[in-house]
């Protein structure tokens, strides 16, 4: 979790890049120092990362960045590499782009890149600034969804597989592309299996940034939290087996404006005027 310096900007994906409308991305970069901010691009989940690397570049600049480069991370040796480790130990933000979020954690998880980014996060005097869309933001918790039906219409153990995260953000589960896709199955699906996790589902153009054991939301749709915290009953039938029972679950759709504290499991007031 982000220490007192630190933030975490986890995006739904399909955020806005075109001129004017780019609310998110000028979050990271205001976050990251503005005129100031060195910004590293990490494309490492998808199969093309020379094209978003210079896309990301591209618009960060054009939203004001001091500094952007790629940091080219596609296997284990250069996660563990001496240069990128000198590199992402003075940029003032991170950004992993989408793809396949089992390609970063495959290559980063347990890396001296990946220790870097935690210790820095943790900090609290002047942390980086970490974000994340699509797949770079579903390897920020600490059990990843990796793949799923979207349109199976049952609550079920079939709709959903999950893997570890990198754990940027514990005690949640994030899902992406939520209301667009229609995820809402498969999170509670996710979330009966790991009932001690928060679900977070995230529309496109939507972000949470998150300071300490809190987050905002941003963008132009809303984050459905599902707790089962307090559920009364749980069933959750072997794959195949039926569709899962759960009981007495806690719902909040929370558009832009909303916080939520994390370690008490409650959402709070709009901070909108």
């Amino acid at each position: 979790m982000p220490g007192d310096g630190g933030r975490l900007l986890v995006i739904g994906g399909a955020e806005q890049l075109n001129p004017g409308r780019e609310t998110i991305l000028q979050r990271f970069v205001s976050l990251a120092g503005g005129a100031e901010a060195r910004i590293a691009v990490i494309a490492t989940a998808t199969a093309d990362p020379a094209a978003r690397e210079a896309e990301y570049r591209e618009v960060f600049l054009r939203l004001g960045a001091g500094e952007v480069g790629p940091v080219r991370l596609s296997t284990r040796e250069e996660a563990n590499a001496d240069e990128a480790v000198a590199r992402l130990a003075t940029v003032s933000g991170v950004f992993f782009t989408g793809g396949d979020q089992r390609r970063i954690t495959n290559i980063l998880g347990g890396s001296r890149v990946d220790c870097l980014l935690h210790a820095r996060l943790g900090r609290s005097d002047g942390g980086i600034v970490l974000a994340g869309t699509s797949a770079g933001a579903a390897m920020m918790s600490g059990t990843m969804i990796v793949g799923g039906s979207d349109s199976d219409g049952r609550v079920a153990a079939a709709c959903v597989r999950t893997g570890p995260g990198l754990e940027f953000l514990p005690g949640v589960l994030i899902d992406m592309h939520f209301a667009e896709r229609g995820r809402l199955n498969r999170l509670l699906s996710a979330i009966a299996m790991y009932p001690h996790e928060l679900g977070l589902g995230i529309d496109e153009d939507t972000a949470i940034e998150v300071h300490g054991d809190r987050f905002e939301v941003l963008g132009s749709g809303a984050v459905t939290v599902i707790d089962a915290g307090r559920a009364t009953h749980l069933d959750t039938p072997a794959e195949g087996e039926g569709p899962i029972a759960l009981c007495g679950v806690q719902l909040h759709v929370l558009p832009a404006g909303y916080t939520f504290a994390l370690t008490e499991r409650r959402p709070q007031q709009s901070v909108r005027t």
